[in-house]
């Protein structure tokens, strides 16, 4: 049997990738015959099954998440076992159920964890179905699809929004993952039989709790498998292409009328913006009797109808993923009296959120607070990521004010630390140093110093083009966007740049859905210096490999992309 240390993983990728990419055009054009029939070739593919558990034993965080069975881990010889067992047989466990926090809330969300073996069939069915339904999905879709993100999002309604004030339907769907009905979900599906009847025993598999009682599901798609959220995409998959429809019975040009009216959406949460009052409150019911046919409903707590710039039912603007959006008068702003329609005279601000600000403040105060005692370079160590963090999410939008007041605040909150420290009085020179143009800088004197928000610069973010999709091959369009995405750390994107895109270990260009790590050329246990000149960036199952055959037992920083 052949090593997995041995695998010629560069042609395992290409051999999928060629697949994917048939199945990708085949469905743009339609060929659903050609479509079935590659998806399965690709199912019984030995590279597309051994890129399906390398994904789910060494790439993906929870591969050290064990399932009902508590295999996690696994080793190189237990993961090409796994590889020549895995087919279609029908035979499908319960997941285990763990409730994890929401973000920015008190509250708890479900997450059902499948075995390693489910886990690893769930990504080669993902492997199959995504690039069919990739050449299907609307062009304002942008949650949980591979090249695209929340970014993507707030640029189509900035494009939306630019040129004309409008109004705006902000909703939420009633805990969407936990109700889609799952025979809706499958005719929408309409994949081959045997696939069908594996996707329904995956959606019927249930859940085992912490008491390991075990509970049916009858709706819903579990929250942790790698399926779903290609499942859940498509559940939704028809929304803006029925908003698109109703716009063409408006009166009026129908092209005109269609541009007008958009629905953008990232996973359960959707906008609907035009100008008019009344396509807007159309729309609301349209959209609520689209989703009832698939099990959901709209929250009516996180629904409301909003304008961009007149203040309507007491509120101006929306929030986002994040962002809040509004217009302000400026200039020459005013209404022509026989229309009623605003003449061009406003700026579209779009800034961070204020209880995203505040939760992040608070989170930044937390850490200071259970550092006290702690190094100051350990306090250091564990500020910055957060700092860099949230600062690139926000990189993209009118956020210098914003991130000048933090830097005061994390400020005064640092003087508060070196008070108790200094038993009520401050050391400046101990904690506080001169470090280029700034005077008061919270460094060490070996030169690690904390990052500012206001380091972060202000870049406008580039839009994805309409309907493109990373199966379309164009690696170079690709490998340049992810450079230039805002999470993207300053270090990773120079690399990029340098590197045009391409892993040195394995020659291939970095996807969108890759893990991208650090590496020292020279290991710094074996002299190697921490700088540019000895840093390159490999997957991380490049890193892997390269970490054990250099015969370093260092490992250097990982910095997911």
């Amino acid at each position: 049997m052949m090593e997995w240390n041995n695998v010629d993983w560069r042609k395992a990728e290409i051999r999928t990738f060629k697949l994917s990419k048939r199945i990708f055009q085949a469905s743009e054009r339609g060929d659903v015959k050609a479509v079935r029939k590659l998806q399965k070739t690709l199912i019984r593919s030995w590279s597309a099954r051994l890129l399906a558990v390398r994904k789910v034993t060494q790439d993906n965080q929870g591969k050290k998440t064990a399932g009902v069975d508590g295999i996690k881990s696994l080793s190189p010889k237990a993961r090409m076992n796994l590889t020549n067992n895995l087919r279609i047989t029908g035979k499908v466990r319960p997941a285990r159920r763990v409730m994890i926090p929401k973000p920015n809330s008190d509250e708890k969300r479900p997450l059902g964890i499948p075995t390693m073996y489910d886990r690893a069939l769930q990504t080669l069915v993902k492997q199959a179905l995504e690039p069919e339904w990739e050449g299907k999905f609307e062009p304002n879709s942008y949650g949980f699809r591979p090249g695209r993100s929340c970014h993507d999002a707030i640029g189509a309604i900035f494009n939306s929004i630019r040129y004309k004030a409008k109004y705006v339907l902000d909703a939420d769907i009633s805990k969407c993952f936990d109700r889609i009905n799952h025979k809706a979900l499958l005719k929408k599906v309409n994949t081959y039989p045997t696939l069908s009847r594996l996707l329904r025993q995956w959606l019927k598999a249930g859940y085992i709790d912490q008491g390991n009682n075990f509970f049916p599901t009858n709706k819903g798609t579990p929250q942790g498998g790698t399926i779903s959220p290609v499942l859940a995409n498509i559940a939704l998959h028809g929304m803006e292409g029925r908003v698109k429809e109703f716009a063409r019975t408006l009166k009026g040009v129908k092209r005109d009328n269609e541009k007008a009216l958009s629905l953008i959406r990232y996973a359960d949460d959707f906008v609907i913006i035009h100008e008019d009052l009344g396509v807007i409150k159309s729309c609301q019911q349209i959209i609520e009797e689209w989703l009832s046919d698939i099990g959901l409903e709209l929250k009516p707590e996180k629904t409301r109808l909003t304008h961009t710039l007149i203040k309507t039912e007491g509120t101006v603007g929306f929030e986002f993923l994040g962002f809040h959006i509004q217009q302000h008068k400026v200039g020459n702003y005013r209404i022509a009296r026989n229309t009623n329609k605003e003449i061009l005279g406003f700026n579209t601000i779009i800034t961070p959120l204020k209880k995203c600000i505040k939760a992040h403040l608070s989170k930044i105060g937390k850490v200071i607070d259970t550092h006290k005692t702690a190094p100051q370079a350990a306090l250091i160590s564990k500020l910055n990521p957060i700092i860099r963090g949230w600062s690139n999410y926000y990189s993209t939008v009118v956020s210098k004010e914003t991130f000048s007041k933090l830097d005061y605040l994390v400020y005064q909150k640092l003087r508060a630390w070196a008070k108790y420290r200094g038993k009520g009085s401050i050391n400046k020179g101990k904690y506080w140093r001169k470090v280029e143009d700034q005077n008061w800088c919270f460094s060490t004197e070996d030169g690690l110093k904390l990052r500012t928000h206001s380091e972060t610069p202000i870049i406008r973010h580039i839009k994805v083009k309409g309907e493109s999709s990373p199966y379309n091959g164009d690696w170079k369009y690709w490998s340049k966007r992810k450079g230039e995405y805002p999470g993207t750390p300053t270090r990773v994107a120079k690399l990029l740049k340098r590197q045009k895109g391409i892993c040195p270990h394995c020659g291939l260009y970095f996807t969108d859905t890759d893990i991208i790590e650090v590496d020292h050329i020279m290991p710094t246990s074996l002299g190697g210096k921490d700088a540019y000149d000895n840093l390159q960036l490999l997957h991380r199952h490049c890193h892997d490999t390269k970490t054990v055959s250099d015969g370093s037992l260092h490992k250097s920083q990982n910095e997911k992309v």
